[in-house]
């Protein structure tokens, strides 16, 4: 299988967040809920690392997935000046997906920010559609809630200056969907680190240790190699000391349950 990836599209979507659209079709025929495409981007020749993306859609008909990114450093700005025609070396799909959502299920999604790209294929593929909680800074970084909206999804933002929706973090809207105590939530999270420790913990609190939270720390490899991207998970063998072993997120990750990471509060001092 080539790794090659021609962009049909590459456009911007609002402020520094692009949307981008490769022709792979093998890829877009094997990708699931979570996974993400380690990119190598040939016209940043001085930045050998490859970058990772989570999938945000697939289309296996027409043989195209598609990422959303923001523009934060030299690969992603040289990133969004390319055009259709243009490739990049695509490795991928890559890590563990979200797991299916069953039909009597209805999908909870908790996202931060552009991690909203990564959820996208769990209400897609779900029966249904589910509800999306959203936060974000201010309104500038509100992205892709039309594209949940076309899908069926309730979408609820919460903005921490008051821009769009409720004031407050994204925690805010879950507080209120746990109350609800119902048990046919099935819950995922994507977003910043801090922002998912919460939400970890909240969904322990809960008593859903089920939920599946993406945590993509920063990988150099993508493919379980190098060891850039531990973090800390529980180690249900009892082989390491204090209860707890280091996972790498690219390969044993992105996507931990709840109940199966390591909290700093749980390991003072680490």
């Amino acid at each position: 299988m080539s790794n090659i990836g021609e962009i049909l599209e590459n456009k911007c979507i609002k402020g520094l967040y692009y949307h981008v659209r490769f022709y792979h079709p093998e890829m877009a025929l094997s990708a699931r809920a979570g996974q993400f495409v380690h990119v190598r981007i040939f016209q940043n020749k001085d930045r050998i690392l490859r970058r990772p993306f989570s999938i945000f859609n697939t289309d296996p008909e027409k043989g195209y997935l598609e990422v959303v990114y923001k523009v934060v450093g030299s690969g992603t700005d040289v990133l969004s000046t390319l055009r259709p025609g243009d490739v990049c070396d695509l490795l991928g799909p890559l890590g563990k997906p979200f797991s299916a959502v069953a039909d009597d299920e209805i999908p909870v999604m908790i996202v931060g920010g552009y991690g909203s790209a990564a959820t996208h294929l769990v209400a897609k593929h779900s029966h249904n559609k589910g509800i999306l909680l959203l936060g974000a800074r201010t309104s500038d970084d509100v992205i892709l809630s039309e594209t949940y909206e076309k899908l069926g999804t309730d979408v609820r933002i919460a903005t921490e200056d008051g821009s769009w929706g409720e004031k407050g973090r994204v925690t805010l809207l879950l507080e209120k969907i746990l109350a609800e105590k119902n048990p046919k939530y099935k819950f995922s999270a994507c977003g910043p680190q801090g922002m998912l420790m919460a939400v970890g913990r909240m969904m322990l609190n809960a008593g859903i240790p089920d939920a599946e939270l993406s945590v993509d720390h920063p990988m150099c490899c993508g493919v379980g190699a190098c060891f850039a991207c531990v973090l800390q998970v529980k180690d249900e063998t009892g082989t390491f000391p204090d209860g707890w072993r280091y996972a790498r997120s690219c390969s044993e990750g992105p996507i931990f349950r709840a109940d199966k990471l390591h909290y700093p509060e749980q390991n003072p001092g680490v």
